[in-house]
């Protein structure tokens, strides 16, 4: 049996990889763990943390996510204008009925 590079450094490229051939059955957690000079609570772990991502990368699609807040933003700055022309509008009114008082 022909032994692997030793990988002294695990890139989330590296680690994302052994975990897809852990999941397709095309290795098992104790031949990795022999294999690459690792524990098995480490490579555990990693695949904890890959499968909280995958449950992120499911939620929603990021440009749907980046529509809908351009979307809301656009709203806001809508009512903002709508809100700062009405308390121009108000203040205009009070000068007016002030000025109206006076005479």
């Amino acid at each position: 049996m022909m032994q692997e590079p030793e990988i002294k450094r695990w890139t989330a490229k590296r680690k994302a990889e052994l975990i897809k051939q852990i999941y397709r059955g095309q290795k098992t957690i104790p031949e990795a763990a022999r294999e690459y000079d690792l524990t098995q609570a480490e490579i555990e772990s990693w695949m904890g943390d890959a499968e909280a991502g995958m449950e992120n990368a499911l939620k929603a699609n990021p440009k749907d996510i980046a529509e809908q807040y351009e979307k809301q933003l656009s709203e806001l700055k809508e009512a903002y204008g709508e809100a700062m022309l009405e308390n121009k509008f108000l203040k205009k009114l009070q000068r007016h009925l002030a000025s109206t008082e006076d005479s």
